[in-house]
């Protein structure tokens, strides 16, 4: 009965690991999410700058004689 007890203890504390690693694991991958949606954000906001400026420039260009 004792050695039952001592492995059911075991377990539990191998769990109760488990739990925390994930838990850890969670925040650290919820802070990347975070990271990488405002990087992304960042580059979309680049991307229509530069679409906006390439536009700009278009209509500078002298139209195209055939």
């Amino acid at each position: 009965m004792e050695s039952e007890l001592s492995a059911l203890e075991e377990k539990i504390e191998q769990f109760v690991r488990l739990c925390q690693q994930l838990r850890s694991e969670n925040i650290q991958l919820r802070q990347q999410l975070a990271s990488t949606i405002s990087e992304n954000k960042h580059l979309a906001e680049k991307i229509d700058t530069a679409s906006s400026r390439l536009e700009a420039l278009l209509t500078r260009l002298p139209e195209s004689e055939e």
